[in-house]
């Protein structure tokens, strides 16, 4: 049995060894703004780290992962981003739904998604929000009929990350006519490759189209594509959302860092951090730092971790822009090439929207943390 510095030591060295040669190109490419980089590259990598088994690594070995503890994957997604490996094209498999269907999938349902998730073969995506149902999930009027053999979904779905990369959609969408908010919903697999699917990007602040747009016409899936019971959707979106807030955010917490740092360089390079207002902003990005990583080991409650980590990161864009003054209005060319800065504190606008609005987060928080009474709904 290696011990958890084993473990870290193993996946750096072996980073170390493979961000080479054809790879050595990707470092740092195709984070939150950017993840049009080198997207084909990026996906050979990643069955790079399938072949070699460092995806999917706290999944059960029995379904290809290596059964690493809770310490053993924050010490992985740490060493991944500190090696400024590129950003992972199968988040969505490997993060959401392969956790789903180990918790909540048929054997059938197992056997037939989770090696190609392992193996990076086949791409998922999120296909929750709708334009009047975004953080209201419970508002999803995307429907599914059973049709013979199987069920016709008929709706549309927005700000779908990466659908137009994907070939498989896992759909919450109302299968129960006449059913109201949480009750009579389904959580379909639905692949996106066939007729009755339309996929039209959505382009950004940032000018790139991570986000999407997806029309379902009479889109078919199998009538086993079904995860959990007809009617029990609700459930088992809300699990999938709580997967989304696990242990491969303190990677993410290693990019905050190095954003951090650069920050403070911009404000030395300048001479702004002999400002005591300065100072102070500087000083409190750092110890929010230290308390998103803290709350994050300790298994903080998933909507206060996004309603923290979301503002601090929108915080730092704001700083950054204030340290650059005018300069910060001005693009490094055309028609609409942005700096790092500028992504920054563009895309950051997105962090307490999407994953659930921060007002929906403080929603939960307060009826379901603190106990206080629900606001009255129609």
């Amino acid at each position: 049995m290696h011990s958890v510095e084993e473990f870290r030591a193993e996946a750096r060295d072996w980073l170390e060894t493979h961000l080479g040669g054809a790879f050595a190109g990707l470092r740092g490419l195709g984070g939150p703004g950017r993840e049009h980089e080198a997207f084909a590259e990026r996906l050979a990598w990643e069955r790079h780290l399938a072949a070699h088994g460092w995806t999917c690594v706290g999944w059960p070995k029995e379904h290809g992962g290596r059964g690493a503890g809770i310490e053993e994957q924050i010490a992985f997604h740490e060493e991944y981003a500190l090696a400024d490996a590129p950003a992972r094209v199968n988040h969505i498999g490997e993060q959401l739904l392969g956790p789903t269907l180990l918790a909540y999938g048929t054997p059938e349902q197992k056997d037939r998604f989770l090696p190609p998730i392992r193996a990076v073969e086949e791409l998922w995506c999120q296909g929750y929000s709708e334009p009047d149902a975004g953080s209201d999930l419970a508002a999803v009027r995307t429907r599914a009929v059973r049709d013979g053999d199987g069920w016709a979904v008929h709706g549309q779905k927005i700000w779908t990350s990466l659908a137009h990369e994907a070939q498989w959609c896992f759909v919450l969408a109302r299968t129960e006519p006449g059913s109201r908010r949480h009750a009579g919903l389904s959580y379909l697999l639905v692949p996106l490759d066939q007729p009755g699917v339309e996929i039209r990007p959505i382009t950004q602040l940032t000018g790139t189209g991570e986000f999407n747009e997806v029309f379902f016409d009479g889109a078919r899936t199998a009538a086993d594509h079904v995860v959990g019971a007809p009617g029990d959707g609700w459930r088992i979106a809300m699990a999938t959302l709580g997967f989304e807030r696990g242990v491969s955010t303190l990677g993410q917490q290693v990019g905050f860092r190095r954003e951090l740092e650069a920050v403070v360089a911009l404000a030395r390079r300048t001479g702004a951090l002999a400002d005591p207002l300065v100072r102070d902003r500087v000083a409190r990005a750092w110890t929010g730092l230290q308390a998103m990583r803290a709350n994050a080991l300790r298994g903080t409650e998933p909507s206060m971790a996004k309603l923290y980590w979301s503002h601090w990161h929108r915080d730092l864009g704001e700083l950054a822009m204030d340290l650059r003054g005018a300069d910060a209005t001005v693009l490094p060319g055309a028609p609409y090439e942005l700096d790092a800065w500028q992504r920054l504190f563009l895309f950051s606008r997105a962090d307490t929207v999407y994953a659930g609005s921060s007002e929906i987060q403080r929603n939960i928080i307060a009826e379901r943390v603190l106990g206080l009474p629900k606001e009255p709904r129609p």
